[in-house]
């Protein structure tokens, strides 16, 4: 065969080649990026939109904290690229699975609470129940391919979780607010209770209207006998560029006949805790973020021993930390979280519950601590000290001791 003439064949193979491979790039490309543009939601827009501005919270164009937040995102950029060591488990963690025919019998003391890994917990009281910032998806991202993945699995099947009363959101962070997630739950009649704007992602992935209960701080809602507050936390918000702060972030206090629990969502240290206690505790439990700190981000992440201070400003009885051990979000160590919350609450002789991811107890009975996480090295506070701003007076604590703070 002359060159000439291979020379021609190769040439139509290689653009052949070419063409179909620029073909499936773009047709997976295409797929991802939908993909990705259907989990970034939307924010508010229109009526909606009208409606949120009326908050006091939203301040030209975005909702604010009331303390303002200060960040130090290059000194953290830097050491992200650096790494850290133990940021995730050689193997995964042990799971404790769950099964719908545990849930045939209710708590006997009226509140149990069920933890799935990282803030998706069932909390069960007088009679409702609660599933708080459901994540059952692989990666805490937009996208399969990409974003922090799960260290276990989920403890239980969504599909087998009990009848619930209502989903509640604490803000829209994918860690929080997970779209996969949203969408396996659309076929329960279940009702979604958020701060203001989240509802705008979830009628966008399909919830009716009628099922979203949209709240601004102190606002309220009656779910059964338990009425649930929506309480400030001092955070922020947002899904994709430019829409930060497009919608509120919240924690959550449940209020019932004869139980009270307390869900910290994301958050910083802030003088709301104390007037939150004050408000509508003293609280059975408190479930508080306790992971994902860094000195570089202190005003939206609160931290272990700050953890343990917003517990006894809210009055709370037993804690449970929350936030850690399912996704690596910082650059500590995944056990240390655990470690320096258990280091800051003994002194203080402050009780805390640590179940295994599918663990479960009864704030009334809280089971003894076991230890399911490996030793590993962590860094203590006195050499990495997470401390938030802007606190210009300490937090009273219930027994009148003060809660020592940054000025």
């Amino acid at each position: 065969m002359p060159e000439e003439t291979r020379g021609r064949r190769w040439r139509r193979r290689l653009w052949r080649l070419l063409k179909w491979g620029t073909a499936a790039f773009l047709l997976v490309g295409g797929a991802l990026m939908f993909e990705m543009w259907t989990a970034f939601g939307q924010p508010p827009k229109g009526e909606h939109l009208a409606r949120i501005q009326q908050s006091p919270r939203y301040i030209e164009g975005r909702f604010r904290n009331a303390l303002r937040r200060y960040d130090h995102m290059w000194d953290a950029a830097r050491r992200w690229v650096k790494g850290g060591p133990n940021r995730e488990p050689d193997a995964p963690p042990p799971i404790e699975r769950r099964q719908a025919s545990d849930y045939a019998t209710p708590p006997a003391s009226g509140l149990r609470i069920t933890w799935f890994g990282h803030s998706s917990m069932l909390i069960e009281i007088d009679g409702v129940r609660l599933l708080t910032d459901p994540v059952w998806g692989k990666r805490a991202s937009p996208s399969r391919l990409g974003g922090p993945a799960r260290f276990h699995e989920p403890p239980m099947a969504l599909e087998d979780l009990p009848a619930l009363d209502a989903v509640v959101i604490s803000h829209d962070h994918y860690d929080h607010l997970d779209w996969p997630t949203i969408t396996r739950l659309l076929a329960r009649d279940v009702r979604f209770i958020t701060p203001l704007g989240v509802g705008a992602h979830l009628q966008y992935w399909g919830v009716p209207a009628e099922r979203i209960t949209e709240l601004d701080w102190w606002g309220q809602a009656q779910v059964g006998a338990v009425t649930l507050h929506c309480t400030p936390a001092r955070h922020f918000s947002g899904r994709f560029l430019g829409g930060t702060d497009q919608t509120l972030w919240a924690s959550w206090a449940m209020v019932g006949p004869d139980h009270r629990a307390y869900f910290s969502g994301d958050g910083a240290m802030s003088p709301d805790f104390a007037v939150i206690g004050e408000r509508l505790g003293p609280f059975d439990v408190t479930l508080m973020e306790s992971g994902a700190y860094d000195p570089a981000w202190a005003d939206v992440h609160m931290g272990p021993e700050q953890a343990v201070e917003a517990h006894r400003a809210l009055r709370g009885r037993v804690l449970m930390p929350v936030h850690w051990g399912t996704f690596n979000l910082a650059l500590h160590g995944w056990t240390e979280p655990v470690e320096r919350l258990l280091a800051a609450a003994k002194p203080l002789g402050v009780p805390v519950v640590v179940p295994k991811p599918g663990g479960w107890f009864e704030p009334d009975a809280p089971p003894a601590l076991v230890r399911w996480w490996p030793e590993l090295p962590w860094q203590p506070a006195s050499e990495t000290p997470i401390v938030s701003s802007g606190l210009a007076q300490a937090l009273p604590a219930p027994d009148g001791v003060a809660v020592a703070v940054s000025e």
